[in-house]
């Protein structure tokens, strides 16, 4: 088949790179365009742009998916169908109508769990087991279209939705090619989505990424994972924002194993299990730094300072010199 690949981010390469290798023929690529970024500023090319210049495609990049010109230019392309991951902008009706079989979405969720922009992200911090991916014909609703075939990935101990990302990427490649490959054989009917299971996955924040320290550990632990790396877990020490990077349960936290930190290494009433911290309330130790939460204490891994490199929890407590009693705060 012909096709028109749509597509933004790094996560939507994996599944350009599967196209152009497949027996379809990529005649063409919609992106978003430049965008500033960095200090300066300065424009920057799209990842999925970069690749498709790599590949010798053209690349398309309007402001609005339903600006006449690009309309103009994707009848006179007439692709098959329109693959699509993460591509950033909703497609009007008209032109949802161009191809033949549609616009084919890989979607990273079990459908109709997670409709919207951050569905990984909300899966780890809902403490879901099992995620996946889904190929599903686009419509006027948000990710409300009929399917055509998903794989399951198991959400492992420890995964942020950087690393499970990552996962569903390269695997949904391969499911959103075989998707292409039994629309063209006529192997493959969409299904109508069931009403029941319906979650939603909204774009997280900066703001929404401000951990709550009063929460239980395990939500803690879960809203950090979730929000690394992108936007960032996020807290705030004397005034100044800390970002903060995935933490351990320790044994006051979790009913499992203690986790791999000596006791040694522990403040001696840690060691004990005696002590309690306070929701956001921070002890350091010689080589491991606790943050009391709603329901136990954290031992934070990297942290990082505004306008500083990633650093080892223990070497910036050292750098502030923290007193007893003080806290992160969440307000």
């Amino acid at each position: 088949m012909r096709l028109v690949f749509a597509g933004t981010p790094d996560v939507a390469v994996p599944s350009l790179d599967a196209l152009s290798g497949s027996s379809h023929v990529v005649v063409a690529v919609l992106t978003r365009p430049d965008a500033p970024a960095g200090r300066g500023r300065s424009l920057v090319a799209s990842p999925v742009k970069e690749r498709a210049l790599e590949l010798g495609l053209e690349v398309l990049t309007p402001d609005r998916p339903g600006d006449p010109e690009f309309q103009d230019r994707l009848r006179v392309l007439a692709p098959d169908a329109c693959p699509m991951v993460a591509y950033g902008a909703l497609i009007p009706e008209p032109v949802l109508a161009i191809p033949a079989h549609g616009w084919i979405n890989l979607h990273f969720s079990l459908l109709p769990a997670w409709r919207g922009a951050a569905p990984v992200q909300h899966a780890i911090m809902a403490g879901d087991e099992v995620t996946g991916a889904t190929t599903f014909m686009v419509e006027r609703g948000l990710d409300t279209g009929p399917t055509f075939s998903m794989m399951t990935e198991t959400i492992r101990n420890g995964d942020t939705s950087g690393e499970l990302l990552g996962r569903l990427a390269e695997a949904g490649a391969g499911l959103l090619v075989a998707t292409l490959d039994a629309l063209e054989a006529g192997e493959l009917k969409p299904v109508a989505q069931p009403g029941e299971g319906v979650s939603l996955a909204p774009k997280i924040s900066v703001r929404d990424a401000r951990t709550r320290w009063g929460t239980p550990a395990l939500a803690v632990d879960r809203h950090i994972r979730g929000c690394t790396p992108a936007p960032g877990a996020w807290t705030t020490f004397r005034g100044e924002r800390l970002k903060i990077h995935p933490v351990t349960l320790t044994f006051s936290a979790a009913s499992t194993e203690r986790d791999s930190v000596a006791a040694s290494d522990l403040a001696p009433s840690d060691a004990s299990g005696a002590a309690v911290l306070a929701p956001g309330e921070v002890a350091a130790a010689r080589r491991a730094v606790r943050v009391g939460t709603g329901s136990g204490a954290v031992l934070l891994g990297l942290v990082q300072p505004q306008g500083k490199k990633p650093m080892a929890a223990a070497d910036w407590a050292r750098g502030v010199r923290i007193e007893p009693g003080e806290k992160f705060t969440d307000e």
